[in-house]
């Protein structure tokens, strides 16, 4: 017989988030705000992405951004200049936020009188895909230098992805990314993903990404 206790600590500390994650959300339903956990890897355009989604959106919905980071307050700055209301989230080192993060998150930028409130997560495509921040839907970033082949070297992130805005497709001519096979990668890992390829540098691709997220928000808070 064993003489000690053996935790699953992992086990329990998601079914905690999970549970949280859920309460946070029946709270924005309440609320009507709807809550986006936008993630990618570093580098892939995310913030430039977010400009461009506010300056889609500013004009019929109220819009909130909370930009989290290692440390630095560059993006929350950078999206403060769109007049979205804007808060900066320090992690403290880690690579990930979890539901009790964002809440906290959400109590700095009280979203009161918001339609839609953007998560910009952690820089990373492991940690921010393990936990459930009690966002409505989840988008994530992919850019063509990263290569086609990342739905397979990351299987969760692409996985728990409503929607997969594959960026920087004005470079391509100079990238060995095949659109095609990429879009194939990720309906191996989630055959509901919507998959739109964009440019934010050039605005090309950024009306289907909000035409899709301002009819999401209507819905929800409806």
């Amino acid at each position: 017989m064993k003489d000690f206790k053996v935790l699953e600590i992992k086990t329990s500390v998601f079914a905690d988030n999970n549970l949280q994650a859920g309460k946070l959300r029946e709270e924005l339903k309440e609320k009507k705000v709807f809550l986006l956990n936008l993630m990618s890897s570093p580098g892939a355009g995310k913030t430039t992405t977010l400009v461009r989604t506010i300056n889609g959106l500013k004009d019929d919905l109220k819009i909130g951004v909370m930009e989290a980071d290692i440390d630095s307050d560059v993006d929350a700055r950078t999206i403060s200049q769109t007049g979205a209301k804007a808060i900066q989230l320090h992690t403290g080192g880690m690579c990930h936020l979890d539901a009790q993060m964002t809440r906290q998150g959400l109590e700095g930028l009280d979203p009161d009188g918001l339609d839609l409130v953007i998560l910009e997560n952690v820089g990373n495509l492991v940690c921010p895909a393990e936990f459930d921040t009690g966002a409505v839907k989840n988008a994530m970033i992919l850019s063509v230098p990263e290569g086609d082949d990342k739905p397979l070297k990351y299987p969760l992130m692409f996985s728990i992805c409503d929607v997969v805005l594959i960026n920087k497709m004005d470079v391509l001519p100079y990238f060995n990314f095949d659109l095609e096979k990429c879009k194939e990668n990720i309906r191996l890992r989630n055959p509901n993903a919507i998959i739109i390829p964009i440019s934010a540098l050039k605005e090309e691709g950024i009306k289907e990404w909000t035409d899709w997220l301002h009819n999401a928000v209507k819905s929800w808070c409806e």
